[in-house]
């Protein structure tokens, strides 16, 4: 979790937030910038694998994530471990986790990332005065949810190119919202057992089909970044169709 290991930063105001400009979010008023300014208590960097919120942490804060990426995830007593869904930079961390009395998952840096800190005790005061800014969060936890249902559907139907596919072209798709492509290509951390983690499948059978689809030409993955090859068939074979991308809050 978050504690003395982390590091403080200044960050950039909220007013002038860079992912304010990035088309994946919808505009806010001046007034709702600078409440959730108000709201802030840090800008935290956590290095690659340190733990934002632990399973049966009771003292979680609410975070957006500024820069990088993370996962939050449910271990099983014997250690085994299921990724639940992916973060990227404006997702919002810790929801769940700051709502209940104690944490029901964990969310690991994946790699090195910064995170704008709010703490749990004001959520309820959001509630009270920007009735606004409460649906949003209210719809980022929709979101979230059905990013999972999404991966659900995937680990229970769909075969294991399926599975690749499908994952790779999801976080295609929300890297390019935020800035984070380039000619197809898009900065790639996960390791293969991550992606076994997160899909429900052996490391034997994640390589195995990993390296099927690479030969057949879909992608290719050379210092840490991936490059969609063929696009369209990407998309097929991961049975996901084109949807018009809709602009979502940013806390």
């Amino acid at each position: 979790m978050i504690g003395p290991g982390s590091q403080p930063r200044p960050g950039a105001p909220c007013l002038a937030c860079p992912l304010r400009l990035r088309p994946a979010f919808k505009d806010k008023s001046d007034e709702e910038v600078r409440f959730i300014q108000s709201m802030k208590m840090d800008h935290r960097w956590l290095p690659a694998g340190a733990d934002i919120i632990h399973p049966g942490q009771e003292d979680a804060e609410l975070y957006t994530l500024f820069s990088g990426w993370a996962f939050r995830y449910k271990s099983l007593p014997d250690g085994r471990r299921q990724i639940l869904n992916f973060l990227l930079p404006g997702d919002l961390v810790g929801l769940q986790a700051s709502l209940l009395n104690a944490a029901q998952h964990g969310i690991e840096a994946l790699t090195d990332i910064e995170l704008c800190a709010f703490p749990r005790k004001r959520i309820y005061e959001l509630f009270q005065r920007m009735p606004q800014l409460s649906f949003e969060i209210a719809w980022l936890g929709s979101r979230e949810e059905s990013l999972i249902d999404e991966n659900l559907t995937s680990v229970g139907q769909r075969n294991a190119s399926e599975r690749i596919a499908a994952l790779v072209i999801s976080l295609y798709r929300r890297a390019e919202a935020v800035g984070l492509v380039s000619e197809n290509s898009f900065e790639f951390p996960l390791t293969q057992q991550q992606f076994a983690d997160a899909l429900g499948l052996s490391l034997v059978h994640t390589n195995k089909t990993w390296a099927r689809l690479r030969r057949a030409g879909l992608f290719s993955l050379s210092n840490g970044r991936l490059t969609l090859l063929n696009p369209r068939l990407t998309k097929r074979m991961a049975l996901i169709f084109d949807e018009t991308p809709v602009p979502r809050p940013l806390i």
